[in-house]
């Protein structure tokens, strides 16, 4: 029987080098040995190829293979370049296309197609140059109350966020955001219940299929940040402490940021839930963690899919080119 030989591909030259090698090596420690030859493609800090730990050119590698998993996170894995040597070489891929990818990673125009399709979204202002920050905070605060969020505008893991409260605070937080991007987002701060949900395509008979909202506690002080994410300081409810009506417009909501941003196989966009003023869209990741602690492989656990099988159909969805 032949075996469908399929890359791994996992690391980049991200600030999420991390955390795509712990994605990656769930993919391979879960994937079904009896369907699948698997390749561990390592990507180093540096953008250098490996496959076993051999050094090889990406046209090598992917010459290899029936099809491409994409394990990675943050630049280069998430913005459209890898789908586009993917794309080039005409090998299947998991995850969504170059063009995609590319609109979903840049939260700001994300933001814009949010607000064509009327999916609320917190009110938000570019910051595009360094050159005077006194003058962009002037202009912040004509806009904002404190406290208000600093964020990169493609960068993943909640890397570089910061919440402002004051003056102060401002220049160092957009400094720290502009490490990870060459445009800063400013973003008006909503008190309430986070809540992510994870959408998967054509599953259980379902077109789009949406996972139970999560409900994410960060410990006391915190947001939803990096920290809070891989290292233990949040809790996640699974599922979510969420009233009927609002776990189906999570679910919806999630389902109509996936089709309107033009995403392929699986995404998990995030919420806040406000006590009056309802739910708002913060952002969309089209390449969501699948390590232990991540929370795609959590909410199918809660509704009995096994990763493995979430695995082998996001493969089959890429292979039939769905």
């Amino acid at each position: 029987m032949h075996k469908t030989r399929v890359g791994v591909i996992r690391g980049g030259p991200s600030n999420e080098y991390g955390v795509s090698l712990k994605t990656g090596a769930a993919v391979l420690a879960n994937l079904p040995l009896e369907k699948y030859e698997l390749r561990d493609i390592l990507i180093d800090r540096a953008g250098n190829w490996h496959m076993h730990g051999i050094p090889i050119t990406p046209h090598e590698a992917l010459t290899h293979l029936d099809v491409a998993f994409n394990a990675l996170h943050g630049n280069y894995g998430e913005d459209g370049k890898i789908q586009h040597i993917f794309e080039t070489h005409g090998i299947p891929f998991t995850g969504s296309g170059s063009f995609a990818s590319a609109i979903g990673m840049n939260k700001g125009l994300s933001k814009e197609i949010y607000k064509k399709e009327k999916i609320k979204t917190p009110q938000s202002y570019l910051l595009e140059s360094l050159l005077d920050i006194s003058k962009e905070a002037h202009k912040v605060l004509s806009i904002f109350p404190f406290p208000f969020i600093i964020k990169p505008v493609s960068s993943g893991s909640s890397v570089g966020i910061s919440i402002v409260k004051s003056l102060s605070e401002f220049d160092k937080a957009v400094r720290d955001a502009y490490e990870h991007s060459n445009t800063v987002l400013v973003e008006e701060f909503i008190k309430g219940k986070e809540a992510t949900c994870g959408v998967i395509d054509n599953f259980r008979d379902q077109e789009f299929y949406a996972l139970p909202p999560i409900e994410i506690r960060p410990h006391e002080g915190r947001f939803f940040d990096y920290e809070a994410k891989y290292q233990g300081k949040s809790d996640e409810i699974v599922p979510g402490n969420f009233t009927e009506s609002e776990k189906r417009e999570i679910e919806s909501l999630a389902i109509a940021a996936h089709k309107a941003l033009g995403l392929s196989h699986y995404s998990r966009s995030d919420f806040i839930i406000h006590p009056k003023r309802g739910i708002f869209i913060l952002e969309t990741n089209t390449l969501p963690g699948l390590t232990e602690q991540s929370l795609i492989p959590k909410a199918l656990k809660s509704v009995g899919a096994s990763l493995s099988h979430f695995l082998d159909h996001i493969i089959q969805l890429a292979i039939r080119g769905e």
